[in-house]
C-alpha cells in the first residue's frame, strides 16, 4: 500500500513539473529591432553568478555553448573557455571588454564604441551574457527542491543594443534522489535558448 501511495505522489510530481515546463518563459522582452536581426557568428560571455562556485560556473558556459551549438543557428560560436583565452593572449581586448562590462553593470550603458571593437576583434555580431541568479537545493512548502534561475541577455556587437532579455528558473521536487543542479540547468538553458532571436 505504502509503495503503491508513494508511486502515486511521484507520478503526480512529474505530471506537475512536465506541465509546468510547457509554458513559456518566467520573463522575455524581445526589442522591436530583433525582428530584422540574424547574427551568424555569436560569443558568449563569462556567466556571472552571486557567490565563488566555480564548478556551477563553468558548468553552465559548457552548458550555454553546447545549447547554441545544438541549434545550428550560428556558423560561429565563440565558448567561454575560447574568449578567456583570447583575453588572456590580448591585452587590448581585456581592457575594451573590462571597460565595456563595469559601464554596463555601474550604469547599465552598453557602450556601441566598446561594443563594436569587441565585435571586431571577437569577429561576433552579437555577445550572449548570462548570469545565475538561483543555484540551490532547499525546502518550499515542506518539499525538497532543486532549483536553477537564469538571466540572459543577447547584444548587438556593431550597435551595443540589447535586442532580448530574458529569465526563466525551473524547480525539480525530489523524495529519495536529489536531482543533480547541472541537469536542472540543462532544462533551464535549452527552454531559454528556444527564444534566442536568430
Amino acid at each position: 500500500m505504502m509503495i503503491k501511495r508513494l508511486f502515486a505522489i511521484c507520478s503526480l510530481t512529474m505530471l506537475i513539473i512536465s506541465l509546468a515546463a510547457c509554458g513559456g518563459l518566467r520573463f522575455s522582452q524581445v526589442s522591436p529591432e530583433a525582428a530584422d536581426f540574424h547574427p551568424r557568428k555569436i560569443a558568449v560571455f563569462p556567466v556571472e553568478m552571486a557567490g565563488n562556485d566555480k564548478e556551477a560556473k563553468s558548468a553552465v558556459e559548457k552548458i550555454v555553448a553546447r545549447a547554441l551549438a545544438d541549434q545550428k543557428w550560428f556558423s560561429g560560436i565563440t565558448d567561454t573557455d575560447s574568449l578567456n583565452r583570447r583575453l588572456l593572449d590580448n591585452e587590448e581586448l581585456h581592457k575594451i571588454m573590462n571597460d565595456y562590462l563595469s559601464k554596463l553593470r555601474t550604469v547599465n550603458f552598453s557602450d556601441p564604441d566598446l561594443s563594436r571593437k569587441i565585435g571586431d576583434i571577437m569577429d561576433a555580431d552579437a555577445f550572449l551574457l548570462v548570469s545565475v541568479d538561483i543555484w540551490q537545493y532547499t525546502l518550499e512548502k515542506e518539499d525538497k527542491v532543486a532549483k536553477v534561475g537564469l538571466g540572459m541577455q543577447l547584444y548587438e556587437a556593431a550597435t551595443g543594443k540589447l535586442m532580448w532579455k530574458a529569465g526563466h528558473q525551473i524547480t525539480k521536487s525530489y523524495i529519495l534522489i536529489k536531482p543533480e543542479l547541472p541537469d536542472v540547468a540543462r532544462d533551464v538553458v535549452e527552454k531559454m535558448v528556444d527564444y534566442l532571436p536568430h
